[in-house]
């Protein structure tokens, strides 16, 4: 999932996210469950399957939203820098 990509609202490029690790837990299952059945391993080929599923799904949500922090970073300097005051947004204390 591109990171500058406009063309959708940042919810459904969040939820993207959690069908991705769906999506990976459930394909690293499957596989697992491959190998149960044809090497006789049961239960060891899920339950590794389900573990590397998770932490691959987890690794690229961690990604995803570290990405994210600093694009709203960026987008808040950004929107700071082009203030006509020149002013923070924050309360000056008076």
């Amino acid at each position: 999932m591109p990171g500058n990509d406009k063309r959708f609202p940042s919810w459904i490029q969040h939820a993207g996210i959690g069908l991705e690790m769906a999506g990976a837990v459930a394909g690293f299952a499957l596989v697992g469950y491959w190998i149960d059945r044809h090497f006789g391993s049961k239960p060891w080929g899920l339950v590794i399957g389900v573990a590397l599923g998770l932490v691959g799904g987890l690794y690229n949500m961690v990604k995803e939203s570290l990405l994210a922090t600093r694009e709203a970073q960026a987008e808040d300097e950004a929107n700071e820098a082009h203030r006509p005051d020149g002013r923070s947004g924050g309360t000056d204390g008076d």
